[in-house]
């Protein structure tokens, strides 16, 4: 077989036509053998009883598929067994697989993820149309399925939803059908070959890789296998509905509904169509009778519109009756909406909406491709938590119901084919420009329509994702066209002169964003594709891509790359639980590491602290505050949902404590409407910190929210206090140099510093040690993923592990106060550092950190500039005021409000699926590490800070000059508290996660910079 596939790559590459010589896995004009032309996603019933009750397993003409078969597996293509069809074949040493479920989760090959290039990467060179034989693994499978009786006489439809690479279907040994394209239902006639009343052979055997796997390159882990629901349905042999389409638009004043229904019915019947209303009254109806192609045009008058704020949806049932017997029922989803292309912006029933979107692709930790329908409606649940109004079925057809959750919940959805080819690059060798595939471009670009067509989610049409242009996407964006005319089209890599009717790229930094969106002539939407890479500790700056889309009309929003990280559950070497990704299966498969943890919420969806950033400034309620008349100005950023459901729930807080707090519940104001309330907060002249809090809650439960969720919050700063200044002299002091150290004492205190370093390496409180590694200067921290993207771990690496040489130190004891200064050079960073110590009788602390940069020297720039130190685990606790409570950045604010916060420090690590900096919280004003008793150390300094407290240290965290593979299950605790404290630290940046750093505001250059700050000694804190 070796011989014979390697005869079909040399005349393949001589340019022979596939047809000619290639089977139909090998070749790209046959993508399909006997498969049944796609239609709309519905079901059949039997009855209208049964329809009403939308369960399509409840039907008598339902028989599933799933459940185990026997199964078997072979390493390479020409190992597969080639008569497993046979009625008499042997397969009782076989093994079993579930349908639907994918091998490498039940024992079977192991997973890959790549990001770019094929599955086969390192070990076979592309060549379109030509699949490796080695390690092309092939699953084959059979079972028995009893046929009832009371089939016979209906035509009977074997329907697989998802099969990857492709599929070759026998029934009861003879060839049914064959079908690629492994994310759209495959359906195959087998009326010929079935037994009625007895046991059929159901066999079928699936490729890994096929000529269609070049089409199927996407960022994602690599599976086999059947996913979604597979199972035989029975029809009527003389009547019935083949398929059904409906486009419900609106007028050109967006007032009334026109509906038209095509129905392409099979044989001569009638088919009485009734439309009924969201409270189930009808509000139109009509009667086709004929044959093959009917059409009926139905009116409404002023519908309920779809939106995602207002999913209003509407029910066609269609009844296919024949010499007055029902033969069948099938109800269809209707939502009345216009999409329309006008003055350089996307119009959604007449209003520019905003796309507050995520990219998602369908996978769960446990079942990789087998998707749930609970984990489907928590992924809708999770949208609607964070404020996501929008999903990019990232890059192909996503389980039918999953748009049915969008259709009923309300979620906009960009409806992706099932293209991409990135591997092949976008120039001479892009499949966009290859004859030999243009066909598969077309037709897995009409299939995306055909089946999806009814669902009034979609409003955009994708033609696929990174896979070059040329002539195939052109042809490709034609037949959509002339399939659907009601929805815009669009593809990335057509940029703005293709054929897309929206200006959709990706990863578009904020400059060429406010470029062309504030350009009058641009002449189509800008609404990014992938934006705000969000992998590991990231959306830093996502504030500021927000504000541009609030800004210019034409940038419409954009949907964040992605959803939900794409790590599966796995055990280590070591039987620990991980969340795994590329590299941690075997050494010989193509790897890109943690590339597919890009997600905002964990694979077990929890959100990611970054999924708050999202929330808050995706929200649609925004709040302006006039202090001097109590006047709020709330702005309803809905397009067609009045604020009538919400109330608004304000906290007057003074030094991050609550003094004064109200309701108010009449807050019916008009979309995209502004209105004003008053609130009275009373005298705010005390000195200190006075902040605003707003929230809006929900009144009563919306569906998948519960009462009292908070969907839009902010936090006003009205006045902001002094920070804390250096402590006077009080008390007494002792001082002495002993064994080479300094010792200062006072009061229940006694501190010492190593002579020979100047760093303070014990400090006693009442007997007890608060250290366990010395208070130092820390310039560097565990690189994120975005860090290690652009090369910051070397780029900045004259900043870690820095000689610190002290060159000077000078005491001297005041009586009240003893004062240390210790200078250092830092030859690797050309500066000097002078460390100053004021230690006052109480134990307090005044301490200056200065860094002295050299003028003109080429120095990076640099992660953070503070101290560092370790107290004992039992110090476990943290008290602040400053930003919380989730974990922020200098660029990551929005979300985390000022106030007063109580954490764990085992709650302040954030598990990242492939550890890094985490748990740092901003605009500190106090900073507490305690026992629980409440004793321990407090921080404090002029200028507010930042700090973490962790059971981990930076080199814990820190994965070295390149990425390796990692998890937290792998971690062993420090024993201690490792408290970082900074004068600033670098952002976090999102516009990519491969060479984007934080803007010039949120970075640290090599710069002069003066840390001051106050250890103070604390007792019985609460």
């Amino acid at each position: 077989m070796k011989s014979f596939l390697l005869t079909i790559c040399a005349a393949a590459t001589l340019g022979m036509t596939a047809a000619q010589t290639s089977p139909n896995w090998l070749d790209p004009e046959v993508n399909h053998e006997n498969r049944l032309p796609m239609r709309t996603s519905f079901h059949p019933y039997t009855d209208a009883a049964t329809a009403a009750a939308g369960v399509p397993s409840k039907d008598p003409n339902y028989l599933s598929l799933h459940g185990d078969w026997k199964f078997n597996w072979v390493k390479d293509a020409d190992q597969r067994p080639t008569d497993f069809y046979r009625t008499d074949y042997d397969d009782s040493a076989w093994g079993v697989m579930p349908v639907p479920g994918n091998w490498e989760l039940h024992g079977y090959g192991d997973p890959i993820y790549v990001n770019v290039g094929y599955a086969w990467r390192g070990h076979f060179q592309n060549q379109p149309p030509v699949v490796p034989t080695e390690n092309n693994h092939v699953g084959t499978y059979r079972r028995e399925i009893f046929i009832p009786a009371d089939w016979k006489g209906k035509e009977v439809i074997a329907s697989f939803g998802s099969v990857t690479s492709n599929i070759s279907l026998y029934v009861n040994g003879k060839f049914a059908g064959y079908s690629e394209d492994s994310k759209l239902a495959t359906e195959f006639d087998v009326t010929p070959y079935i037994k009625y009343g007895a046991d059929n052979l159901f066999s079928f055997q699936v490729f890994r890789w096929c000529d269609g796997t070049y089409l199927e390159d996407q960022d994602f882990f690599r599976f086999s296998g059947v996913a979604r629901d597979s199972y035989l349905y029975a029809r009527d042999k003389n009547a019935h509905i083949n398929d059904i389409r409906v486009t419900a638009g609106l007028t050109d004043d967006y007032r009334d509904g026109c509906l038209r229904v095509d129905v392409d019915l099979k044989g001569k019947a009638e088919v009485a169509l009734a439309l009924t209303d969201p409270s189930g009254k009808e509000v139109a109806s009509a009667t086709l009778n004929g044959t093959g192609r009917l059409t009926a045009d139905l009116d409404v008058a002023n519908p309920a519109k779809w939106s995602a704020e207002t999913p209003n949806l509407y029910r066609l049932t269609a009844t296919v009756t024949k010499g007055g017997k029902t033969i069948e029922v099938v109800p269809v989803n209707v939502g009345f909406r216009r999409v329309e292309i006008k003055d350089g912006q996307m119009l959604v029933n007449g209003q520019p909406v905003i796309i507050k979107g995520a990219d998602r692709h369908e996978l769960d930790p446990d079942g990789g491709y087998v998707v749930s329908h609970e984990r489907m409606l928590q992924d809708i649940r999770r949208m609607k938590e964070l404020n996501i109004n929008a999903v990019r079925t990232s890059h192909y057809p996503n389980d039918p119901y999953f748009y049915d959750l969008c259709d009923k919940y309300g979620i906009y959805v960009t409806a992706e084919a099932n293209v991409e080819s990135h591997g092949m690059g976008y120039d001479e060798h892009t499949l966009a420009k290859n004859p030999a595939y243009r066909k598969a471009h077309i037709e897995r670009n009409e299939r995306n329509i055909q089946r999806n067509y009814n669902h009034p989610s979609i409003i955009v049409w994708s033609l696929g994702n990174e896979a070059g242009y040329g002539e195939n996407f052109e042809a490709a964006y034609d037949a959509v066209k002339a399939i659907d005319q009601s929805r815009p089209v669009q593809y990335e890599q057509a940029r703005v002169d293709g054929k897309t009717d929206i200006f959709c790229p990706m990863y578009y930094g904020y400059g060429g964003c406010e470029a062309y969106a504030s350009n009058p002539a641009s002449a189509k939407p800008l609404i990014q594709c992938e934006y705000a890479h969000a992998m590991g500790n990231s959306e830093g700056g996502f504030k500021e891509y927000m504000d541009l889309v609030r800004r210019y009309p034409k940038y419409q929003g954009g949907y964040i790359w992605d959803f939900v990280d794409q790590s599966i559950r796995w055990k280590d070497a070591q039987g620990r639980g991980i969340y795994a990704y590329g590299g941690d299966f075997n050494t010989y498969d193509a790897s890109d590491n943690n590339f597919c943890d890009n997600g905002l919420i964990s694979p077990d969806r929890v959100p990611n602290p970054h999924a708050y950033e999202v929330q808050r400034e995706y929200q649609n309620i925004w709040t302006d505050f006039d202090p001097s008349t109590g006047t709020l100005k709330i702005f309803n950023e809905n397009f067609f949902a009045p604020l009538d459901y919400a109330d608004l729930k304000w906290q007057l807080l003074h030094d991050g404590r609550v003094v004064r707090a109200g309701t108010i519940s009449d807050l019916d104001i008009a979309p995209h409407a502004t209105a004003e309330r008053r609130i009275d907060i009373g005298n705010t002249d005390a000195p200190g910190y006075w902040h605003l809090n707003v929230a809006y809650t929900l009144k009563e439960a919306q569906p998948l929210l519960e009462a009292g969720h908070t969907v839009a919050a902010q936090q006003i700063e009205l006045a902001k206090g002094q920070q804390a200044r250096a402590a006077a002299c009080s008390g007494k002091v002792g001082y002495e140099k002993a064994d080479g150290r300094h010792i200062v004492s006072g009061d229940g205190f006694s501190a010492t510093f190593d002579a020979a370093t100047g760093y303070l390496t014990s400090y006693e409180l009442d007997g007890e040690q608060m250290l366990c590694e010395p208070l130092r200067p820390n310039f560097w921290r565990a690189p994120t993923d975005n860090d290690y993207g652009a090369r910051l771990q070397q780029r900045y690496s004259a900043w870690k592990g820095v000689d610190i040489n002290l060159k000077d130190q000078k005491t001297e004891n005041k009586g009240c106060c003893a004062e240390l200064t210790f200078t250092y050079d830092m030859p690797a960073v050309q500066g000097t550092l002078t460390m100053s110590y004021k230690i006052h009788g109480d134990g307090t602390m005044d301490v200056t950190e200065a860094f002295k940069a050299t003028e003109g020297a080429k120095v990076s720039e640099m992660f953070r500039f503070g101290m560092r130190m370790a107290m004992p685990a039992e110090y476990d606790i943290v008290d602040y005021f400053g930003r919380g409570p989730i974990e922020n950045y200098a660029d990551r604010q929005s979300a985390a409000d000022m106030g007063r916060y109580r954490q764990n420090v085992a709650d302040m690590f954030y598990p990242y699926i492939r550890p890094q900096e985490t748990g740092t919280h901003t605009d500190l004003v106090e900073w507490a590490v305690v026992n629980k008793a409440g004793n321990g150390l407090m921080l404090t300094s002029p200028e507010q800070f930042s700090a973490s407290a962790l059971e981990y240290s930076i080199e814990m965290l820190d994965n070295g000059p390149d990425k390796t593979q990692r998890h937290p299950a792998e971690l062993t605790k420090l024993g201690a508290t490792e408290v970082c404290f900074d004068l600033r630290q670098t952002g976090l940046a999102c516009e990519n996660s491969w060479g984007a750093i934080p803007i010039e505001k949120y970075r640290m250059p090599y710069a002069d910079y003066t840390f001051r700050f106050t250890v103070s000694p604390v007792k019985h804190l609460f």
